[in-house]
Parts: structure tokens; sequence; C-alpha cells
């Protein structure tokens, strides 16, 4: 059907099959692939020739999707939690597992560094403990910014663990506050997981912070989760799903000010995937009204990121990519990017790239490679999954162009960055 469309809408705007190729720096076979069905179109290609012929999100809307609706399957489900198992390997990658004490029991994994549920002979938590972790929690959230997600994952399960056992030993108010911190480190794990490309991993992790806070009474965490979740299924490029678990949001009598317009972000980057420019608008209007720009830097322990004063900003600049309008989106990235600090590094490296593939897709081939070759550096010491999914994206909307200078210049740093282990 599309590639029908596509000839169709392009033979009403009495354009030749070259005239098609030089709006679009396609070649004249690879559109006729896709006219013919030969080729299916990516979702990229579906809104660059929706945009150059003018057909109003039709073309988009006949692109096959990339995903289909639903999350991965959890490693564990979140019931059977009692006995956390951490492997590191001589490389210092990690895996995690989760299991039942007995099942823990009969494969002698008592013996491995494991943390039970049940009471634990470890001091009460005191208050200057809890003052000690939630400073924890800060420097940790500062170190995810600068190194990989591998190593700062342990780091979070550790703390999660530790304040775990606390709160076991501990009764009353002092037993909440301590689970309620170990679910701050649960759901930071999570996304560490997520960042390292173990989706599944990364919803057992939100899922336990879910339990873990409930437990707490924490329910501006419980409603947050949905967010969390929410961005592990955008990043999968399921505008639906994210739209749905984002809209849950408004149903948690829990969530806040905050949890909500972060919920209103996300939801507006779900729209924007499914090419729903009036929704995405209307959702950030919503998210400004509830996430005004702070004055001076956030705190380190709110939720969502500590490093993005204004997130309706960069959220706008990203919705406006990912619904075609790229000069826009560039333009709004250019002065975003600018406003985040020297300390967010992987902040900035996850909306530079973002900038630099809008100012690709814009056709502004030279500042785009320029900006790219300043980002690889710190793409690999991100360790980032979800970076690297945007600059492989960036690559193809930079191979349309492969015999500028630039791009050839750029290719094999790019090729190795991609590659890199």
């Amino acid at each position: 059907m599309f590639g029908a469309e596509l000839r169709r809408r392009r033979q009403e705007a009495r354009m030749s099959l070259a005239d098609l190729s030089g709006v679009t720096h396609y070649s004249k076979g690879y559109l006729s692939k896709l006219e013919t069905g030969a080729k299916p179109p990516t979702s990229e290609t579906a809104v660059i020739c929706d945009n150059a012929l003018d057909a109003g999100g039709a073309l988009r809307a006949l692109a096959p999707s990339r995903t289909p609706s639903g999350d991965p399957e959890p490693k564990v489900p979140s019931h059977s939690q009692e006995v956390w198992i951490l492997r590191m390997e001589a490389d210092g990658s990690t895996e995690f597992s989760g299991m039942d004490r007995r099942t823990a029991l009969s494969a002698g994994a008592a013996s491995l560094v494991t943390a039970a549920a049940g009471p634990s002979p470890v001091s009460p938590a005191s208050p200057e403990t809890l003052v000690w972790f939630r400073e924890q929690f800060a420097a940790l959230r500062a170190l995810g910014q600068r190194a990989a997600p591998r190593v700062v994952l342990p780091l979070a399960v550790a703390q999660a663990n530790a304040l775990r056992q606390l709160a076991a030993g501990t009764n009353g108010r002092s037993s909440e506050e301590a689970l309620g911190l170990a679910a701050r480190f649960a759901e930071y794990a999570g996304w560490m997981a997520q960042e390292a490309g173990d989706d599944s991993a990364a919803l057992w992790w939100t899922d336990t912070a879910a339990t873990m806070a409930a437990t707490a009474g924490d329910r501006e965490m419980c409603a947050y989760v949905h967010v969390r979740r929410a961005l592990v299924a955008m990043y999968a490029h399921d505008g639906a799903r994210t739209i749905g678990l984002a809209e849950r949001v408004r149903s948690e009598p829990g969530a806040s000010a905050r949890v909500l317009g972060l919920a209103a972000k996300r939801e507006a980057q779900g729209h924007a995937l499914v090419g729903d420019l009036v929704s995405s608008e209307r959702a950030l209007e919503r998210a400004r009204e509830l996430l005004p720009v702070p004055k001076g830097t956030p705190s380190p322990h709110v939720l969502g990121s500590s490093h993005v004063a204004d997130p309706v900003g960069v959220a706008r600049g990203w919705c406006l990519v990912d619904l075609g309008r790229f000069e826009e989106g560039a333009r709004v990235l250019d002065e975003e990017v600018a406003r985040l600090p020297g300390s967010a590094v992987r902040a900035r490296t996850r909306f530079g790239v973002r900038r630099a593939l809008a100012h690709a897709l814009a056709g502004e081939v030279d500042h785009a490679c320029a900006l790219t070759g300043e980002l690889l550096d710190g793409v690999a010491a991100s360790g980032s999954a979800t970076v690297t999914a945007d600059l492989r994206r960036l690559s193809q909307a930079l191979t349309r162009y492969h015999g500028h200078g630039a791009v050839r210049d750029l290719g094999p740093r790019l090729v190795a960055a991609l590659h890199r282990p």
C-alpha cells in the first residue's frame, strides 16, 4: 500500500523519480523499489517522503510499525525476588538474576553474596545512616553522567540491597524511609540496565522499585514507575504503548505535579512517534504548566533527570524530529543543548546526538558531520545503548549523502563507534 500511494502522490505532484530523488536524497533505484514494494519503507523514509510530497501524514501512516506492542519478558517475576545474585565477569560486565530462596539453596547459591528478604542481623537504620545513603544516591547519579552503565549498575544494586536489609532490621518510620530510599536505588538500577541495553532487566528493577515503594507508602514513586516503563516503550519505538503507560499516571492518587509533568512529556513523545502533532503539542503544553523552568540547579533527589533544567524544552526538540519537522527541531535543540551544564555529560551526549540527527535530516550535512565528530568520544565513554540507537539512526540519515566529502571523512570513525563492544 505504501508503494502505490507513494507513486500516486509523486505522479499527482508531477514529479519524476529523479525529481523526488533530488528532494529526498534517496537514489532513484531505492525509490523505485519502494514504489514497487520490493523494499519496505522505514519510518524515517516514510516521514521524509511524506514531507517531500506534502502528504499530511498519509504516507507515514502506511509505514509498517518498527516493533510490536508489549514489554520484553522480565528476567524474573517480582514476587520471587527473595534472593538477589549479581555475577561479575572478568571483563567488567555483570549479569543479574533473582530467584526464590529454595531454588537458591538447592543451587548452592547461598555461598554467594546474596540478600534475603527475611530478618537480617544488621543494625537498625539510624537517621545518620539514611543521610549517608542519600548522599551516596546523589553521588551515584553524578557518576552515572560520566561512567558507563555497566560500572554504575552494580553500585546501585549493592546500595538497594543494603537498604533493603536495613529496612528489614528496623521498625516504624525509619524502616519505611530505608525501603523508600532502596526503591530510588532500584529505579536508578533500572535506568542503568536500560542504558546497558537490557530492557527486561530494566523492567524487573522498575517493578522491584514499585514493590518497595508500595510497601514504604511512597505513592509518588508508585506513580513514577509508569513514566519509566513508558521510556522503555518509547525507545522501542512503540508510540501507542508509550502513550498508554504515560496516561496511567493521571489515575494514580499519589502523583505529584512533577510526576504528572514528566508523564505529560513522555506522552508527547509517544504522540510524536505516531505522527500526531496536535496531541503532542497539547501534551507538551500540559507538561510546561506542571514543570516550570526552575531557578538554579534541580535537586539531585528529584524524580526524573536532575541534570536537565528544562526537560520540556529538550522534549519539544526531540518530538519535532520524530514528527518530521527537522529544521524546527534542530533550532530548538541548538538552544536547549547549549543550556545543559558541562557536568551533564551523558545528557549532553544524548541530546547532542539527537541534535546532530535533526541537522542531518534537515539536509545540513556539513554541520551534522561537525557536530557528530565532536560527540563520538562521548558516545564511546557513555556506553549507552539508547544513545547508540540514535547514533545508528544518524548514520543511516548521513548514508543518503554518501558521496559528500564530510560524510566520507566521518565514516570510519562513525562505523567504529557503532561497532565498539
